[in-house]
This record gives C-alpha cells, sequence and structure tokens, in this order.
C-alpha cells in the first residue's frame, strides 16, 4: 500500500536513524521507497512504473517537508529510490529507473518475482 510517510512513520516503519546507529529494518516485508518532490520533472517521470508497484511495495519521503530523512540516507538528488530488502542492507538508486530497472531491482535485491506485468525472466 503507497504510503506518503512523515518523519515519525518512517521511523516508526523502516528505520529509526535518530536513535540507531546500525542499519535495523522494522518492516515486515520488503519495501521500495521513492525520495521525491512534486516540482521534480523525472520523478514525475518514474511516478507510473510505481503506482503498479505501489499497492505492495512502496513508500514515499517527500524531501521537500522531511528533510530530515532525506538527509539521513544521503539523498542529494531526486528521484532517489531506496531498496529495503526484509534482510540485508538497503541499496540506493539515483535518477528516474526504467520498468527493466526496477524488474532487475527486485530480482536482485528482494530475490522475488513481481506481478505478472512485472515478471522479471531472471527470477524465472
Amino acid at each position: 500500500m503507497l504510503e506518503h510517510l512523515s518523519k515519525e512513520a518512517f521511523k516508526q516503519k523502516v528505520f529509526d536513524f535518530e536513535s540507531k546507529k546500525e542499519w535495523e529494518y522494522s518492516g515486515e516485508v520488503p519495501c521500495v521507497i521513492d525520495f521525491y518532490a512534486d516540482w521534480c520533472g523525472p520523478c514525475k517521470m518514474v511516478a507510473p512504473t510505481l503506482d503498479l508497484l505501489a499497492e505492495e511495495y512502496s513508500g514515499k519521503v517527500n524531501t521537500d517537508q522531511e528533510q530530515e530523512i532525506a538527509a539521513a540516507f544521503g539523498v542529494t538528488s531526486i528521484p532517489s529510490i531506496l531498496f529495503v530488502p526484509k534482510e540485508g542492507k538497503p541499496q540506493m538508486a539515483v535518477g528516474a529507473l526504467s520498468k527493466k530497472s526496477f524488474e532487475q531491482a527486485f530480482c536482485d535485491i528482494f530475490k522475488i518475482q513481481t506481478e505478472a506485468s512485472y515478471a522479471p525472466s531472471c527470477c524465472g
């Protein structure tokens, strides 16, 4: 389910970056977090692809409103997409990713196959 994450929601559901030094994911399932701004052209380009994934995997962090979260993850360019596996370290991708790039990330990072419209051949 797509959720616009406030600082408090991010700390509760993803990672409490203020009190923890080492990465510890708080979520139950893998997630994709889109660091974006409403005025960002490339962010608007990637939005339809993210919308297809949003039902199950996505959250959004508006970098204009949640500057502390963006700073905690070193976000200096948007869109930046944070792929958070259930176990292991998160991985950041910068720029407007293509559908194929998202498919590859789901295979490589999450080790899962997405919905039929996003069925990557690598996870076969």
